[in-house]
């Protein structure tokens, strides 16, 4: 270790052909499209963020209650809700089209035709430098963690749409699956840029004074602290698996747990779900990291990614 020798670490960092000024995302579903947050800090501090799940349709997602507290986490049956990719191209793009960092989609479909048709149409927005293809959310009927939980459901979706995107792909992987690794390598085959990961963990909560389930779904997507342990588990699996880059993401809530998932492989990071208990806690965190950076004499954070 160097004592403050290091005065301005380089933060910087590359994922596919998109060059963040900081290893900093959002995770999609847990920041709005960022104007939810614009009142709390400024979105061009961040390397990026990802905006809500885009569909092809309007979708009005699950019946409440969708959302309950869990210990150190929460459990999630939104379903997707959103107004359509067609909605976000023409009201909310202009609005995002101009911000000084980088603002991507998650794209998500009941069908692969519905993931290809919503990235064509991203495709004519050419301030939108990257989408990640959600492949892994469990709390739809259709679609979904239905093709993220075998190599060839994953491997099909990435190389349709891989046709229809132009610029940097991501794909985000359950982590419901028996090999997490495995559908890496399946997708970065099919032409994926990146890979982002994990999803929520599938997990269920039960009233027992009223003797149901919490959640009109019965079961739902697990997220925050609880889930940590077991994603920085798979980002050094999936890490030493392919050669692209990794973005890691489950239960990071300050900056010492994004260090963590870089140390274990992670390119850039994803908070989620500590959005909700504070919504400072992305500045919060890249402030503590490029302090870390000092206070560990690294000049450029990308030397520790994948040092574990």
């Amino acid at each position: 270790m160097t004592d403050n020798k290091i005065l301005s670490p380089s933060l910087a960092v590359e994922i596919g052909a998109i060059k963040l000024k900081n290893p900093m995302l959002t995770a999609s579903g847990t920041f709005g499209f960022g104007e939810e947050f614009s009142d709390f800090i400024d979105l061009e501090r961040l390397g990026g963020f990802i905006v809500k799940g885009t569909t092809l349709e309007p979708r009005e997602g699950n019946a409440y209650p969708r959302m309950v507290e869990t210990p150190s986490g929460m459990l999630n049956a939104v379903g997707l809700q959103n107004k359509g990719v067609e909605y976000f191209a023409e009201n909310i793009y202009p609005r995002l089209k101009d911000l000084k960092t980088n603002v991507l989609v998650n794209v998500s479909g009941a069908k692969i035709v519905d993931y290809v048709a919503v990235a064509e149409r991203l495709a004519s927005l050419e301030a939108i430098p990257a989408i990640e293809v959600n492949i892994s959310c469990p709390n739809v009927k259709q679609g979904g963690m239905a093709f993220g939980t075998t190599c060839d459901g994953a491997a099909a979706v990435t190389a349709a749409v891989r046709k229809a995107w132009p610029r940097t792909l991501i794909v985000k992987l359950s982590p419901n699956v028996t090999s997490i690794a495995d559908i890496a390598r399946a997708v970065e085959a099919e032409g994926a840029d990146s890979v982002s990961l994990i999803n929520t963990l599938m997990g269920m909560a039960v009233d027992v004074e009223r003797r149901k389930p919490c959640l009109s779904t019965v079961t739902g997507g697990l997220s925050g602290a609880a889930v940590r342990p077991v994603a920085v588990r798979m980002v050094w699996q999936t890490a030493k698996a392919v050669k692209i880059p990794v973005i890691g993401l489950g239960g990071i809530s300050c900056g010492r747990d994004a260090i963590e998932f870089m140390l274990a492989g992670a390119r850039a990071v994803q908070i989620g779900t500590a959005n909700f208990i504070d919504p400072q806690v992305t500045v919060k965190t890249i402030d503590w990291m490029e302090g870390w950076c000092r206070r560990h004499g690294v000049a450029d954070i990308n030397e520790i990614v994948g040092e574990i």
